[in-house]
C-alpha cells in the first residue's frame, strides 16, 4: 500500500530531476517551432480488404477502428506468416475514399526474437496501381512521393510511413519464416478542416459530381501550400495555380494558402528569373494577384507586389520585338499536350504577354504605379496589331479569344469545337471551356464537360 502511495511521488521527483537537467527551460518551450501546422490529421481505418495471399488470418480486424497504441495483451491480432515456401503472405486495403497523406502501422508481438520485419508497401490512386510495380512506359513512378518503397516493421511499436496522395495500400511481408502481427493499419489523412462555402446543383447529377470531384481535389491540394497534386509533384506550380485559386475563391474564399503560395513564388524567383522557370507562369502570378484582389479586395497586400511587379513588367517589355511579336526567352510553354506545337505555343505566348500585360496595368493603376501602366498600355496596344494563327491548338485558340486578339465565334468554330473534347487538357481546358462560353456556344462547353472530366467522377 504504501508503495502505491509512493508513485505519484516518484513522478513528481522524476519530473523535477529533468527539469533540474535542463535549467531555464520549460517542458511545453524547450523546443521553439517555427510554426505551427495549419493541417488537420485525422486516422482512417480500411473499409474493406480487397484481396489477400499466402497464409492471413484474422485480417478483418485491421477494419475495426485504432487507437495508435501498442500493447502488452496481444490480443485479436491480423497475421501474415510466411514458411518459406515462396509465396508471400499480402493484403490489400481499401480507405473508401482517394486522400493525402500517410500510413500507420501499429504491431504486435512475435518471436522468438524481438527483431524488426521487412515489409513492402505501395500505394495506389486504384487498386491496379496499389498492385503494380513501379516503371514500364506507363507505370507510376516515386517521383515526388515514394509510392512504392521497404521499411521495417517495428516489434510492439508503431510506424508512421511515406506520404503520397492514394486510397489503396498493399502490404507484403518480405521476410522469409516470420510471422507479422498487425493490430491497425490506418491511412494517415492530412487536410484543412475549413467550410465549404460555395456549392452547386443542377438537375445534372454528373455535372454535380463532377464539380464535386474538383472542389474535393482542389480541397486536398491545400496544404502547407497550395500544390499542384498531392501525389505528383506537390510543388507550387504557379500556372496551375489559375485554376485552383478560381476554385478557392469560388468554393472555399479567402485562405492564407493562396498568399503563402504566391508569396513562395515571388521569393524564390529573384529577377530576372522565370517563376518555375517559364515566363507564361510569372504572367500567371500577374493575373492571379488581380483575380485574388478582386475576390478579397486586399488594396495593402496587393501594394506589397508593387516593386516586383514593376521589375517583371519592364522584363515582360523587353522581350516584345519592335515587330510586336512575343520572343520569350526560358521554357516556352503553355501546358504538356501543345507542347509539341511551336506555332501554337507562339500564338499563346502572344495572347498570354497582351492578357497578363493588361492586367498588369491595371495593378499598377490601382497601386499608383502610372509609369508602369502606361507603359503596359502602350506595349499591350502594338502587340495588338499581329495576329498569330493558333495553328490547330486549343489553348492557343482560347487565349487568343479570351484576349480579344480573334473572336470569340471564330476560335470556337474553327479550333474549339472541333472534335470535341479532343486535345482538351486538365489545365487549360478551364480556358478552352471559358472561351466557348464566351462564343455563346454553352451547350457545347457542357457536353464537354460530360465527355471530358464525366469519366474522371464515375
Amino acid at each position: 500500500m504504501l508503495q502505491k502511495f509512493l508513485y505519484p511521488f516518484f513522478a513528481i521527483c522524476l519530473i523535477v530531476v529533468t527539469i533540474q537537467a535542463q535549467p531555464g527551460k520549460k517542458l511545453s518551450s524547450s523546443a521553439k517551432a517555427d510554426n505551427i501546422s495549419p493541417l488537420t490529421r485525422q486516422y482512417i481505418s480500411p473499409v474493406k480488404i480487397l484481396w489477400k495471399e499466402g497464409q492471413v488470418s484474422n485480417i478483418e480486424q485491421l477494419l475495426k477502428p485504432g487507437i495508435s497504441q501498442a500493447d502488452l495483451a496481444n490480443r485479436n491480432m491480423a497475421i501474415l506468416k510466411n514458411d518459406g515456401s515462396g509465396k508471400k503472405a499480402s493484403i490489400l486495403l481499401d480507405f473508401g475514399k482517394e486522400l493525402q497523406g500517410g500510413l500507420e502501422i501499429v504491431t504486435g508481438m512475435w518471436g522468438p526474437k524481438n527483431i524488426p520485419l521487412k515489409i513492402r508497401v505501395r500505394y495506389g490512386e486504384s487498386a491496379s496501381e496499389a498492385m503494380s510495380d513501379v516503371g514500364g512506359p506507363k507505370g507510376a513512378t516515386n517521383d515526388h512521393a515514394i509510392r512504392d518503397f521497404t521499411t521495417l516493421a517495428p516489434w510492439l511499436g508503431r510506424i508512421q510511413l511515406a506520404e503520397s496522395g492514394f486510397r489503396f495500400v498493399r502490404i507484403d511481408l518480405e521476410e522469409e519464416n516470420a510471422e507479422l502481427q498487425l493490430k491497425e493499419v490506418r491511412a494517415i489523412f492530412t487536410y484543412r478542416d475549413i467550410p465549404y462555402i460555395g456549392s452547386f446543383n443542377s438537375s445534372d447529377e454528373r455535372l454535380n459530381k463532377i464539380w464535386e470531384t474538383g472542389a474535393y481535389t482542389v480541397h486536398l491540394n491545400m496544404q502547407e501550400y497550395l500544390w499542384d497534386g498531392i501525389k505528383r509533384d506537390r510543388l507550387v506550380w504557379v500556372g496551375d495555380l489559375h485554376p485552383e485559386i478560381s476554385t478557392v475563391n469560388s468554393v472555399f474564399g479567402y485562405n492564407e494558402v493562396v498568399p503563402k503560395s504566391l508569396d513562395l513564388s515571388r521569393e524564390t524567383t529573384p529577377l530576372p528569373g522565370w517563376m518555375n522557370g517559364i515566363s507564361t507562369y510569372s504572367m500567371w502570378w500577374i493575373i492571379l494577384h488581380y483575380d485574388w484582389y478582386m475576390h478579397n479586395g486586399d488594396l495593402n497586400y496587393l501594394k506589397q507586389q508593387k516593386e516586383y511587379l514593376g521589375g517583371l513588367v519592364k522584363q515582360i517589355v523587353a522581350k516584345v520585338g519592335d515587330d510586336n511579336k512575343e520572343k520569350m526567352d526560358g521554357t516556352r510553354f503553355l501546358d504538356w499536350p501543345s507542347s509539341e506545337n511551336p506555332k501554337g505555343i507562339h500564338a499563346g505566348l502572344q495572347a498570354m504577354t497582351v492578357w497578363s500585360l493588361s492586367t498588369a496595368s491595371k495593378i499598377s493603376t490601382l497601386v499608383g504605379d502610372k509609369e508602369t501602366a502606361d507603359l503596359c498600355d502602350k506595349t499591350v496596344a502594338r502587340m495588338r496589331k499581329y495576329i498569330p494563327d493558333p495553328n490547330g491548338s486549343k489553348q492557343a485558340a482560347a487565349l487568343l479569344a479570351i484576349t480579344g486578339l480573334i473572336p470569340a465565334g471564330e476560335a470556337n468554330k474553327n479550333v474549339l469545337s472541333v472534335g470535341g473534347a479532343a486535345n482538351f487538357s486538365t489545365f487549360y481546358g478551364y480556358y478552352m471551356l471559358e472561351a466557348k462560353a464566351k462564343a455563346g456556344d454553352h451547350q457545347g462547353a457542357i457536353d464537354v464537360i460530360r465527355q471530358y472530366w464525366g469519366q474522371c467522377s464515375i
